[in-house]
């Protein structure tokens, strides 16, 4: 018997489907920049090599620092508990 994959896109086959998939990236898009204390939407797009976790897909944040092509971003989960991810630009819209 063989182990079940516990990927980053297991149990996403519905939502990687033509009509769910996001439109291909334009300059724009990666070239984004922001000021620390945006406020910004997570927002996968295009490419799926460095997406962050589907579970933080339209999650609402604020810019705390910036890391080479990336941001990291701070949004709270509850009253007690914060997180920070990093998340690259091309990932990110203005709030």
């Amino acid at each position: 018997m063989s182990q079940r994959s516990h990927g980053l896109f297991v149990g996403r086959t519905r939502q990687l489907a033509r009509h769910h998939k996001p439109s291909k990236l334009g300059i724009t898009e990666l070239i984004k920049n922001f000021t620390i204390g945006d406020k910004v939407i997570i927002m996968p797009k295009g490419n799926f090599k460095n997406i962050p976790h589907p579970r933080y897909k339209g999650r609402i944040g604020t810019v705390v620092e910036r890391r080479g092509g990336a941001y990291v971003v701070k949004f709270d989960v509850s009253k007690s508990i914060t997180r920070r991810i990093i998340v690259p630009q091309m990932h990110l819209d203005k709030a």
